[in-house]
């Protein structure tokens, strides 16, 4: 495969990358599944949740309005990558 990883990577794969390299490893989980709580399992707190949403934003070009910024939409990797093809279309 000549390809480029980022040509072939999804945007569940990038957000999957970003949460564990961000916010997972540096609490010593080494890796998450697509339905990992990631809010009620410590992994990403209150914080974080804006460092996800710029880099949503960012990677994605899409934009997250404040009544978005829910638990259910960011709850996991699967909720994540659902709000984030929402706001693409």
């Amino acid at each position: 495969m000549t390809e480029p990883v980022s040509a072939t990577t999804s945007s569940k794969d990038k957000i999957r990358e970003f949460v564990l390299e961000d916010f997972a490893k540096p609490k010593g989980v080494n890796q998450i599944t697509d339905e990992e709580p990631l809010m009620s399992s410590g992994i990403i707190d209150s914080l974080g949740i804006f460092r996800l949403v710029a880099f949503l934003e960012e990677t994605f070009k899409v934009r997250i309005g404040d009544e978005e910024i829910t638990h259910d939409n960011l709850q996991t990797v699967d909720a994540i990558e659902k709000l984030v093809q929402a706001k693409k279309k």
